[in-house]
């Protein structure tokens, strides 16, 4: 069993409504599903009445809501106080972070921010934006650096959250060197020669992205998808090893791009503009409980919280 399905087992016993309680919970509504379901599979008994609306507990339900809401509230009570005394003599802030932006940004831009503050204590959970996000709601994390594009904004309510703009990042499409120090491949590609392409799983951030941009190019491209992963580091790997173009975040590309093993594929048009560029922004998110409270932890959050929004300021002039 995970503590997920009873704190989405409860949200569901109080608002009565598998919609309303997938939307707090952020998760699609079959997901949250399946996650009921799954509760009710590890206790062998229905919690709760499908044959009525609106969804009501059964007896059974009602029993283990009681149970549920005393279960969390001891892991709660638990954490805290491992957190607190015995697993983390140093405040350490935790932060949720996507793959790629744990392994490009967020390296350069910790050390700036600690050449300002001192040395932070921190652990990092390399996660999907989705997971990210849901491990901030669950309070398994102090922040989280991630991707935004209004197109798929990042669904935290700011009455709740706060959050800074730290920069934003283009993603592109690239592709090896053929003869000559000329791409390989090139787009749009055209119906009897499709480009290959090398493809994000349907549900992975950079992936919606990347069908944005697919979706609103200024002319058709013909790509046939011979490869899929959820990681950009993976479709970087595929792309220099020349099995096709991938759309790639620029940080990931930066030494590739300047070592001649990658060649960007859209040139400027009139105007400047990349038809086949999309820029996100890369923002940190935290709850304003924990920059308001009193334990080491969260004021060594609210102290690197006030450093980067200095630091943005200032760059603001």
């Amino acid at each position: 069993m995970e503590l997920k399905w009873l704190e989405d087992f409860v949200s569901l016993a109080e608002t009565r409504s598998f919609s309303r309680s997938a939307e707090l919970r952020h998760v699609s509504q079959p997901a949250f599903s399946r996650r009921i379901q799954a509760l009710e599979a590890w206790l062998a008994t229905e919690l709760i009445d499908r044959s009525v609306y609106p969804t009501r507990l059964t007896q059974a339900g009602q029993i283990f809501y009681e149970q549920a809401l005393t279960m969390l509230s001891q892991a709660h009570e638990a954490r805290t106080l491992l957190r607190g005394h015995v697993g983390a003599p140093v405040p350490t802030i935790e932060f949720a972070v996507p793959h790629t932006l744990s392994l490009t940004y967020f390296p350069r831009w910790l050390q700036r921010i600690e050449a300002k503050m001192g040395p932070v204590h921190t652990r990092l959970r390399a996660l999907n934006v989705h997971d990210a996000v849901l491990s901030l709601v669950e309070g398994g994390c102090d922040l989280v650096m991630g991707y935004h594009h209004p197109s798929h904004p990042v669904a935290l309510d700011p009455a709740r959250y706060d959050m800074l703009a730290l920069g934003s990042e283009p993603i592109s499409p690239f592709s090896a060197p053929g003869r000559a120090g000329r791409p390989r491949y090139t787009l749009p590609g055209t119906p009897d020669a499709r480009v290959p392409y090398l493809s994000y799983t349907p549900n992975a951030y950079l992936g919606r992205m990347t069908e944005v941009i697919i979706a609103n190019a200024p002319t058709p491209l013909f790509l046939d998808r011979v490869y899929e992963t959820d990681m950009a580091e993976g479709l970087k790997a595929m792309a220099l090893a020349g099995h096709g173009v991938a759309f790639l975040p620029h940080s990931a590309v930066e030494d590739a791009v300047a070592g001649g093993r990658l060649i960007r594929l859209d040139r400027a048009v009139r105007g400047g503009a990349h038809p086949f560029t999309l820029t996100m922004d890369i923002r940190l998110y935290c709850d304003k409980v924990t920059l308001q409270g009193d334990e080491p932890r969260q004021k060594l959050v609210r102290a690197l919280w006030d450093v980067v929004s200095d630091e943005l300021r200032e760059a603001a002039g």
